[in-house]
């Protein structure tokens, strides 16, 4: 028996939920490895059915309260096939110097806002928000394709 190995892992990207998990949502993030969720979740509930998908990695945003918020860090860095994703809910926060310790993509929410930019090596990937987004955007979602030297990312409207 040949064991066949993938040499890619799709990660989930979503943010700023509040409280509320859409069937829509539910659907674009189906085959996912795993789901990185930028804070701002509003319930405990959204991580565990997010974790009904796949394993779940979250930050805590400055909406999040509660004992279940409080388990939340407030930035977290996950190695996902040998790079570095830092975690966090609001990209402003960040006080260190990421370039320095290898960081490959900064997946952030809190706008409400969709985008992905890269500024110098380090992509900043903000998947905008699954349920109240901002300027005139549809809710989405995000997904990047991580390979052993590069990555594609994009963003899902729902």
């Amino acid at each position: 028996m040949t064991k066949i190995m993938s040499n890619r892992k799709t990660v989930g990207l979503i943010s700023d939920t509040h409280g509320q998990l859409s069937q829509a949502a539910v659907e674009a993030l189906q085959g996912v490895d795993l789901i990185l969720h930028a804070g701002d979740v509003g319930d405990n509930k959204v991580l565990a059915a997010l974790g009904s998908i796949a394993p779940v990695e979250a930050v805590r945003g400055n909406m999040d309260y509660g004992l279940w918020a409080e388990q939340l860090p407030p930035a977290t860095m996950i190695n996902i096939k040998q790079s570095y994703f830092f975690l966090i809910h609001d990209k402003d926060k960040i006080d260190l110097d990421l370039s320095t310790i290898g960081v490959r993509a900064v997946i952030f929410g809190h706008t409400h806002s969709s985008s992905i930019e890269k500024i110098d090596t380090i992509w900043y990937i903000n998947p905008g928000s699954a349920t109240h987004p901002r300027y005139g955007q549809n809710p989405s979602v995000g997904l990047i394709t991580v390979y052993e030297k590069q990555m594609d990312a994009r963003i899902i409207e729902i």
